[in-house]
């Protein structure tokens, strides 16, 4: 993984734009690759924060395949968060890539506790916390998401 560059708008436009992959998250896509890149060229959350969400990078080819990271939130806490492109599913890059982020934060952010928020119907998504030890301690609301499960 690594922070954000602007050749990565084109991928995230696509992952933005696969209601697949949108299908959980309560985001809006894209509206083109030039307002991925905008995003990309505004995201100040390294700077903020010392940490962020970051591109998914496969060692072997170099091939972004989509995003993982930390996000702080106001409300006093830190969510993991992930997206890949659906033909990356189902290989394990998403819990590697997790894992590797909860590790990062367990040893950087001491003071915030980390959480995990998912759609109650997003199975995929509900494996991976699990799989990285994270467990269920409440249901909420989550932005656009009325039936958020929440792990910590």
């Amino acid at each position: 993984m690594r922070p954000f560059e602007r050749d990565d708008g084109e991928v995230f436009f696509r992952l933005n734009n696969d209601p697949e992959v949108m299908q959980y998250t309560g985001d809006i896509p894209f509206k083109s690759i030039e307002e991925s890149e905008r995003f990309i060229a505004n995201y100040d959350h390294y700077q903020e924060h010392g940490y962020g969400r970051w591109t998914v990078v496969l060692k072997q080819t170099g091939t972004v395949i989509g995003w993982c990271g930390l996000k702080y939130h106001m409300e006093g806490y830190v969510d993991i968060g992930y997206r890949l492109l659906r033909s990356e599913w189902g290989n394990g890059y998403g819990t590697e890539a997790a894992q590797a982020c909860l590790d990062f934060g367990r040893m950087h952010i001491s003071n915030l506790p980390i959480w995990g928020r998912v759609s109650k119907d997003n199975i995929g998504s509900i494996r991976v916390l699990e799989k990285i030890g994270m467990q269920y301690f409440k249901s909420a609301e989550c932005g656009a998401i009325q039936d958020s499960l929440y792990y910590r």
